[in-house]
């Protein structure tokens, strides 16, 4: 059959519609609907840790998916974050989750949303993260992804040290009270101290007094605070894991000795300066600072030869401990995207991006098949030699914990009351601070 003109024309057409169907289609490929997955969305982080090491890593993540480029961190001072977080929900403007320390957990206990050990089962949880890192896990579930601990370590001057006839830092506090200290401290003939061999005693010239006295604590083996079923907190200080010693006691006793002119021990008083200015200064023969604090001091004076170690334990003790400041992913449950919030949280949370935060912020992973690898950094192998055995506990707000025991240290100091009186007023004093 002849077609004409019209009709020819519209096959060729009809025919030319055809091809480019097919060729359009054998390109194409459907945008992958993630299984069903909706997208992240928009999901605000903050922390108290600096922008960088977080930023550095979302900036990867969201190179190669778009998705993550709404997810965004602001870091706030530990000074400024909780005025700051209180403001912001009561305008409606509060973030999506949170990267804090263990030790704003209880003040903050209420907007967390935990993860429930239905999902994330407690077995699972002892078998990933070491023992410390547990402080996250309370009765209702899990509270946020560990992700990394700063230790309490020991850096000393070595050439105090050695100058004087020791060739490493005292492992007991035996050693230290007993040979290091009497031999290394300088005093003048009416007992002023000219040089301190160890910065304790005091609260407010001492930088990191809570966390010195918790070791003590915890090396006295405290039970510390405990929750009911009800979620109460109960106050155990004072309360040993032997029912043989009264922690709190002891270790206050302990602590304020140094700062006490008629004691052997004196070698700290409030008319200096501060720990670290002192050590930095190499008027102080040991600093107790975080495993974090390595690279600063390094940076502050290139010229202090130091070194870090392990905290003293006592010379008895089966058990080694320190304090531990541990860091974790939390979501808040105001958030109006917790889908995307898990999902950034299980990002983030991982062995491998949990120990790269941890490098990046000089820490040491809470993982324990990343902390099984060791480190080869100066300061970063004593970390990581400490983290199995760091510890914390739950304390209410920080700022108030640091009033009562600056008022325990001195009314001890002043003699203001027995030493009972004062540290069950110390004790008291906590429990309001849970209720």
């Amino acid at each position: 059959m002849k077609l004409r003109p019209f009709e020819l024309a519209l096959v060729v057409v009809f025919l030319g519609l055809i091809v480019g169907s097919l060729a359009f289609l054998s390109v194409y490929k459907p945008k992958p609907d993630n299984d069903g997955i909706p997208d992240i969305g928009t999901v605000n982080i903050w922390g108290t840790l600096p922008s960088s090491g977080i930023d550095k890593l979302l900036r990867e993540y969201s190179d190669a998916d778009k998705q993550y480029q709404k997810v965004r961190y602001t870091a706030f001072s530990p000074e400024e974050f909780d005025e700051a977080l209180v403001n912001a929900l009561a305008d409606g403007a509060g973030p999506d989750m949170l990267l804090i320390s263990h030790e704003e957990l209880v003040p903050l206990r209420k907007r967390i949303q935990p993860i429930s050990y239905e999902s994330f089962p407690q077995p699972d949880i002892r078998n990933t993260y070491i023992d410390g890192a547990q402080l996250f896990a309370l009765s209702d579930g899990l509270y946020a992804y560990p992700i990394a601990v700063d230790p309490i370590v020991m850096y000393w001057n070595k050439d105090i040290v050695t100058n004087d006839g020791f060739l490493e830092a005292p492992k007991t506090w035996e050693a230290l009270v007993n040979d290091y200290l009497p031999t290394l401290v300088r005093r003048n003939p009416d007992r002023s101290v000219v040089r301190s061999v160890v910065a304790l005693g005091e609260y407010s010239n001492v930088q990191n007094s809570f966390a010195v006295l918790s070791t003590l604590l915890l090396q006295a083996g405290m039970v510390g605070v405990i929750e009911d079923e009800s979620q109460y907190y109960k106050i155990k200080l004072n309360d040993s894991l032997d029912g043989k010693s009264s922690p709190l006691s002891v270790s206050a006793d302990f602590y304020t000795r140094f700062s006490r002119p008629n004691n052997s021990y004196y070698s700290w008083n409030r008319s200096f300066s501060s720990d670290k200015d002192r050590f930095l200064s190499e008027d102080l023969a040991i600093y107790f600072g975080y495993g974090s604090e390595g690279k600063d001091i390094e940076l502050k004076n290139p010229n202090l030869n130091f070194d870090v170690a392990e905290v003293p334990q006592g010379s008895a003790a089966t058990v080694r401990r320190t304090y531990g400041k541990f860091y974790g992913l939390s979501a808040l449950r105001s958030s109006k995207n917790l889908q995307g919030v898990w999902r950034v949280m299980s990002t983030l949370g991982s062995a491998a991006n949990a120990e790269r935060l941890a490098s990046e912020y000089r820490l040491a992973p809470a993982h324990k098949a990343n902390l099984a690898k060791g480190s080869n950094d100066v300061y970063g192998r004593i970390s990581y030699k400490a983290a199995p055995i760091a510890y914390g506990w739950l304390n209410p707000k920080r700022q108030t914990v640091d009033d009562i025991f600056k008022t325990m240290t001195q009314d001890i100091n002043e003699n203001r009351g027995d030493a009972s009186s004062v540290i069950n007023d110390t004790l008291e004093r906590l429990r309001l601070e849970y209720n």
